[in-house]
């Protein structure tokens, strides 16, 4: 089966932003829930740990933002709104977990995309700090999705595959992301497709997800990197 492209997502699998994602955070309740700020600060955003916990238990950023930081529907709906704004505005620094940029040159020759949450801009000086932009030839962000088709919704996905190949449909594809929402989108992706496409879900273990908990299961599990290597290169 020839691999025609491997999508990535951003946060959690392509880099460590959990330090950038919670300063951003709360710059951002601070603007939009300032009675969630200070003394009253959500437990979620106090420690790295305790960010995991609830990034990797929501269901998606709403829930989050709702059900672990208590903001209300409306807040949540403004604090989304101003996500891309600050991701671009703050200039924390975030890095390629590591040993991933070997594993993106070591599979040079496949189109590689990223369909996530963050922001276009923010993601492509990213990945041109690490030498690689070149290497992506789509990258779909928070600010390129209508609101109501964010991931899992396939949108993302069905807008990067066109950026890489046109109006060609793409026959079979990975999917690497590190959260329960990742796998859903994969499977949604598949769907929208159709059923001459095959559409790979590997989920990432290395950013401390547990996978292995999720309802929706992934084809693979990639516990650390270099996992990823064999996991792809059975399906060159």
């Amino acid at each position: 089966m020839k691999l025609d492209a491997i999508l990535w997502d951003y946060d959690g699998t392509l880099v460590n932003s959990v330090p950038k994602n919670i300063d951003i955070t709360k710059q951002i309740l601070a603007e939009v829930a300032p009675h969630l700020t200070g003394e009253h600060l959500p437990r979620y955003l106090c420690s790295e740990a305790e960010y995991h916990h609830a990034n990797h238990a929501a269901k998606n950023w709403q829930a989050l933002y709702m059900d672990y930081y208590g903001l209300s529907r409306d807040e949540m709906v403004l604090a989304g709104s101003l996500w891309a704004k600050h991701q671009e505005m703050n200039r924390t620094e975030v890095r390629f977990f590591a040993g991933l940029e070997a594993v993106i040159d070591h599979f040079s020759a496949i189109p590689h995309g990223i369909c996530s949450q963050n922001s276009q801009k923010n993601i492509r000086r990213v990945l041109e700090l690490h030498g690689v932009n070149s290497l992506f030839k789509a990258v779909v962000g928070y600010d390129d999705v209508p609101g109501q088709q964010q991931k899992p919704h396939p949108f993302g996905g069905l807008k990067c595959l066109e950026s890489i190949f046109g109006p060609a449909r793409c026959q079979s594809l990975i999917y690497i992301g590190d959260h329960e929402a990742d796998v859903q989108f994969a499977r949604h992706l598949q769907a929208a497709l159709g059923e001459q496409s095959r559409v790979i879900s590997v989920a990432v273990g290395y950013s401390r997800a547990t996978p292995e908990r999720w309802e929706h299961q992934p084809d693979h599990i990639a516990r650390d990197v270099e996992d990823l290597l064999p996991i792809i290169g059975q399906y060159l």
